[in-house]
């Protein structure tokens, strides 16, 4: 934490956000500890291929909400205009399953005819300055998803000057674009990103040439960049205001889920057992039968990609596909075989990888492995010395595919006798409290009966609840047999599970302020992503005086196709601000796809790097 920063006050409780690709990845974030979880409609979701059917998305809101967990419904693609009507018939049938609020792009959702469920704003709509967010804010978003190049001063900045809940991106893939700014799947595929449809160009292999045709550099991913992981910074951004802390990932296994969503549990659960004016926002404590580890799912390296200053670390130029785990570096080779140097443990089945001779990388299976000595099913062209990597474990993914958590909602029970009877009261940690009586005719028992009562009422298993505090208060030891016990516990439980559900309560969407500000700009261009008259209107409501069509209703040339903060101009060595080395190439310089080229340009001023398609080099 930097103590000379100013501290932002929370802004309520802190929310741990999961991504689910399907009801069976929603379920198991809650029970690894998720606070809320972000799943795919039906359609129009920006990930078209994560799609879930109204009745997993019913069943989800049913579990989350028994930890008073929430449940998010992304619905963040622009919207052509005979999309309009079926979206505010799927936005009503939606708010009937229980989902507590909508992740949009497309500003034409706010003018339907729908139910009054919240709305956030997605990272899609480019929430870069704090004049957006106190627009979205004052327009009755009651959460904005913030851009994830942003710094923590400029989050801080932004938390500074609005009230609204601040969601920012802590771990997994990283878009090079600015999100909802990305043009260029569109542009080279027909594909939108805008449209839930991205062809990820960015993670394809490019020639970089200057505008002379001579080579810089030779098929690498120029474009791809590390993965994000922010978990060192999560006190930080506690401190900058932020209240949800967002894992991307909705098209990612049930294992990472589980395994990701643990990690960061177990972070913030430290950090508030120091920081008692940090509270989790939903119900529950969880166990886990592994430790989780997040360098053992999905990742292509690591970076906390521009949070404290820009750094050469953010880029995976030489593959978009999974590093895994670094274990060690080759030490011998010896016929079929050869050893590491490094001290984790190798298991049979593991899945292991290094780059070759070639740049590129390469993995193989293990089909046994001997303390450090590996024998892979076919001996790959390893070479002495080189780096290993292992982007599957065997041993934890097995541990993964069991049940692997356990969430539990602490209760204090208590057991007592009365005239007609006994009565059993449960307390949970939340203070939702039932209270059942039972009538029974009482007589003495010989033996004593305290140690079998808590015995029995305390067998909670499979239910949301665990004995976290046992009182037995008895006028004299009665007996009580166990089978009335079990019955008890039962009902009680099965009363205490209804009025949670009685209890919680959906939040409403905010209104409109009563004065609500005009839009930051006067002037729409492409970049606003309007591609349908409900939208149109929302901005010329705020004061939009012009409003061009969104790239993909009306595809232009010439026009950037991309900005982004990784700069190849820094990653070679020659930014003019960070290094005193200039370049030996001529300017402008180019990417080559195969047999498209794109223009880059350095917008110094804004430190970003623009993209343009071009028909030809020097054009």
């Amino acid at each position: 934490m930097n103590s000379k920063a100013p501290l932002i006050p929370p802004r309520g409780k802190i929310e741990l956000l999961s991504p689910a690709k399907d009801l069976i990845c929603g379920m198991e974030a809650i029970r690894h500890g998720a606070d809320a979880v972000y799943i795919g409609a039906p359609k129009f979701s920006a990930r078209a291929a994560a799609g879930n059917s109204l009745d997993d998305i019913r069943q989800l809101c049913e579990f989350a909400h028994t930890y008073d967990a929430r449940i998010y419904v992304a619905l963040n693609t622009i919207l052509k205009e005979e999309e309009l009507k079926e979206t505010e018939i799927l936005i009503r049938e939606l708010y009937q399953t229980g989902v507590d609020a909508l992740i949009v792009q497309d500003m034409g959702i706010t003018r339907l005819d729908i139910p009054p469920i919240p709305l956030h704003a997605s990272t899609q709509t480019d929430n870069r300055t704090p004049e957006k967010v106190r627009f979205l804010e004052s327009a009755g978003f009651s959460q904005v998803v913030l851009a994830r190049e942003l710094s923590l001063p400029e989050i801080r900045n932004i938390a500074g000057q609005t009230s609204v809940a601040l969601e920012v991106f802590v771990h997994g893939a990283l878009c090079v674009s600015y999100s909802g700014q990305c043009y260029l799947s569109a542009s080279l595929s027909g594909r939108s990103a805008n449209r839930g449809e991205c062809a990820q160009s960015c993670r394809l292999p490019y020639t970089m040439l200057d505008a002379d045709g001579k080579v810089i550099v030779r098929d690498k991913h120029l474009l791809s960049l590390k993965d994000m992981n922010r978990s060192g910074h999560l006190e930080d951004l506690l401190d900058a205001g932020v209240s949800s802390f967002k894992i991307e990932g909705r098209l990612k296994d049930v294992t990472y889920v589980k395994n990701i969503t643990a990690y960061y549990r177990k972070q913030l659960d430290a950090i508030f057992a120091r920081r008692a004016e940090y509270k989790q926002a939903s119900a529950g404590q969880c166990t886990y039968t592994f430790e989780p580890l997040p360098e053992k799912s999905f990742n292509r390296g690591f970076t906390p990609f521009f949070l404290k200053k820009r750094t050469a670390d953010i880029t995976s130029f030489d593959t978009p596909k999974s590093l895994g785990e670094p274990i060690g570096h080759v030490k011998e080779i010896k016929g079929n075989s050869f050893t590491i140097a490094g001290i984790k443990q190798i298991n049979n089945g593991d899945g292991l990888a290094f780059f070759n001779k070639r740049g590129e990388l390469e993995g193989f299976r293990v089909n046994k492995a001997e303390d450090n000595r590996v024998f892979p099913l076919e001996m790959p062209s390893v070479q002495q010395k080189a780096a290993i990597y292992r982007n599957y474990d065997q041993a934890f993914e097995k541990l993964l595919s069991k049940p692997s958590a356990e969430r539990t909602i602490p209760v204090r029970m208590e057991f007592l006798d009365n005239p007609f009877g006994f009565t059993l009261c449960l307390t949970d940690e939340t203070d939702v409290r039932v209270m059942l009586t039972t009538p029974f005719e009482k007589e003495l028992a010989r033996k004593e009966q305290e140690t079998n009562i808590k015995e029995q009422l305390s067998r909670l298993g499979n239910t949301p609840f665990r004995a976290d505090e046992m009182i037995v208060s008895m006028s004299d030891n009665w007996f009580v047999p166990s089978s009335l016990l079990s019955e008890m516990r039962r009902k009680a439980v099965e009363k205490l599970i209804l009025n949670r559900g009685i209890r919680y309560r959906r939040e409403l969407r905010k209104p409109l302020a009563e004065e609500a500000l005009a839009y930051p700009e006067q002037e729409l261009t492409y970049l606003g992503n309007v591609s349908n008259s409900q939208a149109e209107a929302f901005y010329r409501q705020h004061g939009v005086e012009s409003v061009a069509p969104a790239f993909e209703l009306s595809p232009q040339e010439d026009v950037p196709l991309m900005f982004t903060k990784h700069c190849l101009r820094y990653s070679m060595g020659w930014c003019p601000k960070f290094h005193k080395q200039a370049s030996l190439y001529k300017e402008p310089f180019y990417l080559l796809y195969k047999d498209t080229p794109l223009r880059l340009e350095f917008d110094c001023k804004n430190c970003r790097m623009v993209i343009y398609r071009t028909l030809n080099i020097n054009t």
